[in-house]
């Protein structure tokens, strides 16, 4: 992707300043473009266009939806599936995350050639409210906008206690830099190391160490020990929502696994989906956070399914006593000249082991609890009342418009919102939400 970015630091002024430059803003911004509203995207993390999880230059890492499902635009399904197509690509396979990035790219590119969008390769570091949102940024310029919309995406995961000093051993965020030169070290060295959380991101250091040549032992833990499973082909079955038993938790529980006797797992996690916003906002604070407490776990792998090839890959690392999936807790880690000294309890036990590990990488996934964010713009608005974070903690509190309550033409797209939708994470649910959002600022605008 070309980069169109500024050359000066003088202030602009637009209608709308959107603040993160991954799937979710850049969806945004081409939502706005064909609609005519201009919009400035800003992002500094070098990543404009593409966030976290479709910056990976890694072949080995594929889509987790098949690309007739992942088209950016809502009312064209079959956007990315032809673009995908065109360069000959299956569109029920599973592309690589790098051509998703070239595709989000191409979007973006069209949103900045109509006008309508600009970009801002900065950090916005402060926000404030007079009438109109002024939005400071990190290489000193400001920019003052009618309407702000907090797109920044998954956070880097919270750290975890148990490595409070285990220095550059210990590796905090699995898509940073450091996380790189480890996982080259470990190809070097054939160390032993260890994932904490056996989710999505385990997944992809596991396959990121096998395309690097490493060939040590790997062992990942978590406190049930499940991974992703696999998707497979199955025929659907939709389900009417009144169908489905709302309001608790344990009742949707029985349901499911009838329904999945019936006509098989897949096909029954897959019914709820289109009622999945419906049916967590019928639970009570309560329900959801045992939900979250208790079903999460199971409901995560079961859901969020991953590609055949990346399954098979995953069990032949198992079979071959290469990887190693446990289910137990750490119970304290010392830092080692050469490594990492973690005593693991397995669950179900009381006897503990004491291992050491070149590295240790914390696989738990993107950070669930908004006041320990370190972005300095959502921390800030935090600090100023400007947001409130939801009932559970998770992200921004929003209304049915996913405009932050209590603030004036603030707007949360994506993982911000999963309080209030849950299912808010994967470019199926953005793309609607993000249409939603430009309709409304649209009106907004008008008024």
């Amino acid at each position: 992707m070309r980069r169109h970015g500024l050359t000066t630091k003088s202030d602009r002024a637009v209608p709308v300043a959107i603040v993160g430059g991954g799937a979710s803003g850049t969806i945004l911004a081409a939502q706005l473009a064909r609609r005519a509203i201009k919009s400035v995207l800003i992002e500094g993390s070098g990543r404009m266009g593409r966030g976290v999880a479709y910056s990976t230059t890694q072949p080995a890492h594929l889509l987790n939806v098949r690309a007739e499902g992942m088209s950016a635009i809502a009312g064209e399904p079959a956007h990315f599936a032809d673009w995908f197509s065109d360069r000959g690509g299956d569109s029920q396979g599973f592309a690589q995350r790098r051509l998703f990035a070239d595709y989000l790219g191409e979007i973006l590119e069209e949103a900045v050639s109509s006008g309508q969008t600009e970009l801002v390769h900065a950090t916005a570091t402060r926000a404030s409210h007079n009438d109109r949102w002024l939005i400071s940024l990190s290489d000193g310029s400001t920019v003052e906008a009618i309407a702000l919309v907090l797109a920044i995406g998954n956070q880097e995961p919270a750290r975890l206690s148990a490595f409070s000093k285990t220095g550059p051993r210990y590796i905090a965020n699995p898509w940073g830099r450091s996380a790189n030169v480890a996982i080259e070290d470990l190809a070097e060295t054939g160390g032993a190391a260890l994932l904490v959380g056996t989710g999505l991101t385990m997944v992809d250091l596991v396959l990121s160490l096998e395309a690097a040549g490493h060939d040590g032992p790997i062992v990942a833990v978590s406190r049930r020990g499940q991974i992703p499973r696999s998707h497979a082909d199955f025929e659907p079955v939709a389900v009417d929502a009144d169908a489905v038993p709302a309001g608790d938790v344990r009742s949707l529980a029985r349901w499911l696994r009838r329904r999945s006797g019936q006509v098989g797992w897949r096909a029954a996690v897959d019914s709820l989906r289109p009622h999945s916003h419906q049916l967590w906002q019928s639970l009570s604070n309560e329900q959801q956070r045992r939900f979250l407490r208790h079903g999460r776990p199971w409901w995560d792998v079961h859901r969020h399914r991953i590609a055949p090839e990346v399954a098979q890959m995953i069990a032949q690392q198992i079979a071959g006593g290469f990887l190693t999936v446990a289910a137990g807790r750490i119970v304290s880690a010392e830092t080692r000249n050469d490594g990492v000294d973690v005593t693991i309890r397995r669950r179900g036990s009381e006897r503990e082991e004491t291992r050491r590990f070149a590295y240790v990488f914390n696989c738990t996934g993107p950070l669930q609890a908004i006041d320990r964010t370190k972005d300095p713009l959502l921390r800030g608005l935090l600090d100023d009342g400007a947001v409130q974070p939801d009932d559970l903690g998770m992200g921004v509190l929003v209304d049915g418009h996913s405009r932050a309550e209590g603030a004036e033409r603030l707007w949360a797209l994506g993982p911000l919102t999963k309080g209030r939708y849950w299912e808010i994470i994967a470019v199926p649910d953005i793309r609607e939400q993000a249409a939603e959002v430009a309709e409304d600022i649209a009106k907004e605008l008008a008024q």
